[in-house]
């Protein structure tokens, strides 16, 4: 049966979708031999021979077993598959016996936590979804000592990308002293070094970050630069928090559309 080459793509665990994408429009994904750069062009992997960077890939679209893997990320890993200036990657702390495992989503350089890996590019795709918004729980250590009417600023938004909506966070305070103050904050948006650039803006940078938790999905105790493969359960749970979040926002902007009318 045909079928999308993104999706196809991101079957096989080459990629996420919005990644299939990008390599399609850069002319690295061949049919039967011709490069394809148009979006939308479908294949049928029982009949087509489908390559991405020179790599078949219908051994892969018949592999049965999909890999999800929880890793503590440390300190100075790069969340990536590749780096030009061959700095750490995430990928490094795996064994190799997992095969070609793919991020979901993005930790910084320098932020440190829950980072899920998978072979599955249809769940990247779901978590990954602007639409989807699942909560990520982090834990930030800021320098001095913010004030209240500070951290409402946060709770309210700030603008950080210059014409583009506010960011707003659920934050709570932990604990603080005179040098430093701890915050747990709650992202549903995925901005590049978001909860950074946020605390920047009310002249508090962030000395360290530590993701916690993903949907469902807690880092426990789980020592930095350990993994765990996840449960069928936390995968169904993950696949059902998103299932979920996306109905709830479907509904609120259904609510607004008819408060306007």
């Amino acid at each position: 049966m045909e079928q999308r080459l993104q999706k196809l793509i991101a079957a096989a665990g080459v990629s996420s979708r919005r990644h299939a994408e990008e390599l399609i429009t850069s002319g690295k994904v061949t049919v039967n031999g011709k490069v394809i750069t148009e979006l939308g062009t479908r294949a049928d992997p029982e009949h087509d021979h489908i390559k991405v960077n020179g790599r078949l890939l219908n051994p892969l679209l018949n592999r049965q077993e999909q890999i999800y893997v929880l890793l503590n990320k440390p300190k100075g890993y790069l969340t990536s598959m590749s780096d030009p200036e061959e700095r750490p990657l995430v990928t490094d702390l795996l064994p190799k016996s997992l095969g070609r495992l793919h991020p979901i989503g993005r930790l910084d350089f320098n932020t440190e936590g829950l980072l899920l890996l998978t072979t599955d590019g249809e769940l990247t795709n779901v978590i990954t979804s602007a639409r989807n918004k699942i909560g990520k729980i982090y834990s930030a250590k800021v320098k001095g000592t913010p004030s209240d009417k500070a951290i409402e600023r946060l709770r309210r938004g700030v603008v950080i990308d210059e014409g583009a909506p506010v960011a707003r966070a659920e934050v709570r305070r932990l604990r603080s002293n005179t040098a430093n103050a701890w915050f747990e904050v709650k992202l549903y948006e995925g901005r590049n070094q978001q909860i950074r650039r946020m605390f920047d803006a009310i002249g508090h940078s962030v000395v360290k970050l530590v993701r916690s938790q993903i949907g469902p999905l807690e880092l426990g105790s789980l020592r930095t630069g350990e993994w765990r493969h996840l449960t069928a359960r936390e995968v169904s749970q993950l696949k059902r928090s998103a299932t979920t979040r996306n109905q709830t926002n479907q509904k609120s902007r259904a609510r607004v559309r008819a408060s306007r009318h």
